[in-house]
């Protein structure tokens, strides 16, 4: 396990970035252009990004990037 300190400055540009990054993927998902095996390594960058961003954010936020199984299902990953 590791600890990181940061300060609240710090904290809110993390949440800005994750947001951010996490919006793009979810933006791209929508994309029929994308391979369906690009769209799994998406999948798995945004579980990662969420974990992450579940640590900084408030519940009402994190609501706000849960992905859903109807949305797995409907964006074709």
């Amino acid at each position: 396990m590791l600890g990181l300190l940061i300060n609240q400055k710090e904290l809110k540009e993390l949440e800005y970035l994750l947001k951010r990054e996490m919006e793009e993927i979810l933006h791209d998902f929508g994309d029929k252009r994308i391979d369906h095996l690009v769209k799994r390594a998406m999948e798995e960058r945004y579980k990662l990004l969420f974990q992450l961003f579940k640590r900084v954010a408030s519940p009402g936020e994190c609501m706000k990037y849960m992905r859903t199984v109807k949305t797995l299902k409907s964006s074709d990953i």
